[in-house]
């Protein structure tokens, strides 16, 4: 008995640890400029409300347009992650072909190449064709399937579902497409929550090839917005910045509370309307899918079939 209050005692002391920096940046967006590296408590004397709305409103345009850029470069990346490579997945581990076996290999080693070697490269590319300044270097690439760790991960999944789901729907007069969108893709839940919340994460926490291939203020993501908070030449805004901090975080814990109802339509609209239905609905729901995960996990166990 004792025991187990010990260590639940130091699971809790190193929890606290974690979440100080997060109480601590808390407490900065409610302190004044001299008091931010001054204290490093978290009790607030005097809060300071008014950095929020300094913030929202200090740079060239209001926050919620760099909120705005992020979200609609994270609803296509979900959409585009999700359904290419899920799509991909299918012919890895349902279809044969020559040379298969090969090509998931290279995709497997396409994961050991960080990404920071492939960008000079993509940003020669998108120059010539005139794409720089445009969401279209963040956005089409996650239509290509070019995020290897979610095919092996939609994969790894697909394998444990059995083949005679696929014969009975070829039985029934099914071809690939049907048997992929009506039979296999309502029972990939799991790992389409996990897809959705990892691009969700690493979308909207994106700084570098943000900072890459935005330069337009206008085009600014929030990441890049928070950057301009610091003045190498002159004061920095510091209280604004971290008040802006905190609300960049309230979209990572929100929307995965509210996705699992439109991700549950949109796969009954992949399952059950016409496909070019289908492929108006997701861009709407997009954003939503980002939120299955914190639900599924729930509902289905999500948590044990990562660790697994």
């Amino acid at each position: 008995m004792v025991l187990q209050v010990v260590k639940q005692l130091v699971v809790l002391a190193v929890a606290l640890l974690m979440l100080y920096p997060i109480l601590w940046m808390i407490a900065s967006s409610l302190r004044k400029p001299s008091e931010i590296f001054t204290n490093m408590g978290l009790w607030v004397s005097d809060p300071q409300w008014h950095n929020y709305a300094d913030g929202w409103n200090a740079l060239s345009y209001s926050f919620g347009k760099y909120f705005l850029n992020s979200l609609i470069i994270v609803a296509f990346a979900i959409v585009g992650n999700i359904v290419t490579c899920s799509m991909a997945t299918y012919a890895f581990a349902r279809l044969n072909f020559r040379f298969r076996g090969l090509m998931f290999g290279f995709m497997l080693l396409m994961l050991m190449i960080p990404a920071q070697v492939t960008i000079i490269p993509q940003y020669i590319i998108w120059n010539n064709l005139s794409m720089i300044n445009t969401y279209v270097p963040l956005i089409v690439p996650k239509f290509l399937a070019m995020d290897g760790f979610f095919t092996f991960l939609f994969y790894q999944f697909i394998r444990g579902l059995p083949r005679d789901l696929d014969e009975a729907a070829k039985i029934d007069g099914a071809g690939h497409v049907r048997i992929f969108f009506q039979v296999l893709l309502p029972l990939m839940k799991p790992a389409i929550g996990t897809t959705a919340v990892f691009t969700f994460m690493w979308t909207w926490n994106d700084f570098f090839s943000q900072l890459i291939y935005l330069t337009d203020p206008a085009k600014y993501t929030v990441p890049i917005a928070l950057r301009t908070f610091i003045d190498a030449t002159s004061q920095s805004s510091y209280g604004p910045m971290f008040a802006m901090s905190v609300l960049s975080m309230v979209p990572l814990r929100i929307l995965p509370n509210l996705g699992l109802l439109a991700c549950d339509l949109a796969v009954l609209a992949v399952g059950v309307l016409l496909l070019p239905y289908t492929f108006f609905v997701l861009p709407v729901f997009g954003l939503s899918l980002m939120g299955v995960a914190g639900a599924v996990a729930a509902r289905s166990g999500l948590a044990a079939y990562v660790i697994r």
